[in-house]
């Protein structure tokens, strides 16, 4: 019976092989311009990841399978967008560009495929994957909760209250974006505060819904879902930052999915497409503000828009969901001597734990924006910094050059494998598990972001839900 099972592992394993080489032999025929020694790394990196991806996407490991989600996106950040920046001819813009770019995805490539079996080995180990009680759990203490979280919701209500009004309004607070101002500097303390307030809201909502089940039909969280879009949206999401929405989504339906019922693998085709159809039309609104709401009545004038402002398809699968042509750039530019570029020797890193500090009391350091400019332009200046982001390869590729990368690869296979071993051993009754869909997505962005996204990310978000659920919780040993 075993050797059966495990002929059907290896056979199922096989065709999601044969699967990867049928559809890159596709695409380089529909494109000679793929047909380059490139494709061989780079089809690799897609072989190593797809036995996770497959197992996740067919439903064989949990739908918040940390390993499973971070393999599916893998299988676009590594393998499908090198392959679809060659084959739409689409490219980083305002740099001057190596005669050709598919060398630099191949030598990528070859990174990324010794870094991924490094991460693969190291998250997979069969530790991370035992299920061994956590020593410790966080049980509820409701009465607690109820009065912290009262008070909390009040704060962050009263801050965004304040916010608007600062502004003149909401109105004048969409137009200060618009207009690109300098009016949100200096506000990252206090959007921290204000914008907790939808996340405590849905886990006050989720205590409910734990206890009573009139609570937790389908009806009421579809309900509960539409009322967190709509508070996300007025706390925070009208600054024109998608993550602000969507990762907030992802963590609401986490606490769903960890703490009221569990979903199945049938909510992540729907998933995927509201992901990219939101991008697209919100891409509108971060470019053109509420006009874009306007011409979205007429759809070509939409089109005509997102044309205008990069917003395209192709921009959103290319530049918003993968680094490829950003990192292979990095990697021309760092190792051609005429750029004459210095590694930053882990400033970067060091400005960005800087942002937990009162601008006034900050070291004047070099920080991600300053190293991504020279990189690309040769300097940099007060003037001018590139707001582009590098992903944890590129990052440390600015820092300490490419033999960096595979030791960023191991601390994030430790990270990774960490995380898989708290989520699948978290108990049903720990509060953490509120937090468990937070925790991936900040494993997530380790991977896709810098360290400056990270940390910003990681306090604004995670701070007052982390600091309401343990002044409402309470310690105890270990519940078998």
């Amino acid at each position: 019976m075993t050797a059966s099972l495990n002929s059907v592992s290896k056979n199922g394993y096989m065709q999601v092989l044969f699967s990867c080489f049928g559809l890159s032999l596709a695409i380089v025929f529909v494109s000679e311009a793929c047909m380059h020694w490139f494709m061989i790394p780079v089809l690799l990196c897609g072989m190593l990841l797809a036995k996770d991806a497959y197992d996740w996407f067919t439903w064989k490991v949990d739908v918040f399978n940390p390993l499973g989600i971070v393999a599916f996106l893998g299988l676009h950040f590594f393998y499908l967008a090198p392959i679809l920046h060659v084959c739409l001819d689409s490219w980083m813009r305002l740099v001057i560009p190596p005669t050709d770019w598919r060398p630099w995805l191949g030598y990528m490539g070859i990174l990324n495929m010794i870094c991924l079996a490094i991460y693969k080995s190291i998250s997979g180990n069969k530790y991370f994957a035992q299920k061994a009680p956590l020593k410790t759990q966080w049980l509820l203490d409701e009465r607690r909760f109820w009065f912290v979280c009262s008070i909390a919701l009040l704060i962050t209500m009263l801050v965004q209250v304040y916010v608007y009004h600062s502004f003149g309004g909401i109105l004048a607070y969409i137009h200060a974006y618009e207009d690109q101002s300098e009016a949100f500097r200096g506000m990252g303390w206090i959007f921290t505060i204000s914008e907790g307030f939808p996340i405590l809201a849905f886990m006050a909502y989720a205590v409910i819904a734990r206890k009573n089940p009139m609570f937790r039909s389908w009806s009421i969280i579809i309900l509960a879902i539409v009322l967190f879009l709509l508070a996300r949206t007025l706390f925070g999401g009208m600054r024109g930052s998608r993550g602000n929405i969507i990762w907030a989504l992802f963590w609401a339906v986490g606490i769903i999915h960890f703490w009221i019922r569990p979903l199945n693998h049938k909510i992540i085709i729907p998933s995927l497409l509201f992901l990219v159809v939101f991008m697209y039309l919100y891409g509108l609104y971060k470019s053109h503000g509420v006009v874009a709401v306007n011409v979205l009545r007429n759809p070509l004038q939409a089109v005509e828009l997102a044309d205008e402002r990069g917003r395209t398809l192709d921009k959103i699968l290319l530049g918003d969901l993968g680094r490829a042509d950003v990192q292979a750039y990095l990697l021309y530019s760092t190792l051609n001597p005429k750029n004459e570029y210095t590694y930053k020797w882990g400033a970067t890193y060091v400005d960005s734990l800087m942002l937990l500090l009162p601008k006034s009391l900050r070291p004047d350091l070099v920080g991600k924006g300053e190293a991504g400019t020279e990189a690309q332009y040769g300097y940099y200046s007060e003037a001018f910094l590139s707001s582009r982001i590098y992903g944890m390869a590129g990052e440390a590729m600015l820092n300490w050059g490419i033999f960096s990368i595979p030791f960023a690869f191991v601390l994030y296979g430790l990270i990774m494998g960490k995380i898989n071993h708290f989520a699948i051993n978290i108990h049903k009754d720990d509060v953490r598990a509120l937090f468990v869909p937070f925790i991936i997505n900040m494993g997530i962005s380790l991977l896709i972001n810098d360290s400056d996204n990270f940390v910003f990310g990681f306090i604004k978000n995670g701070a007052v839900p982390s600091l309401v659920m343990l002044l409402s919780s309470k310690r105890i040993q270990g519940i078998s």
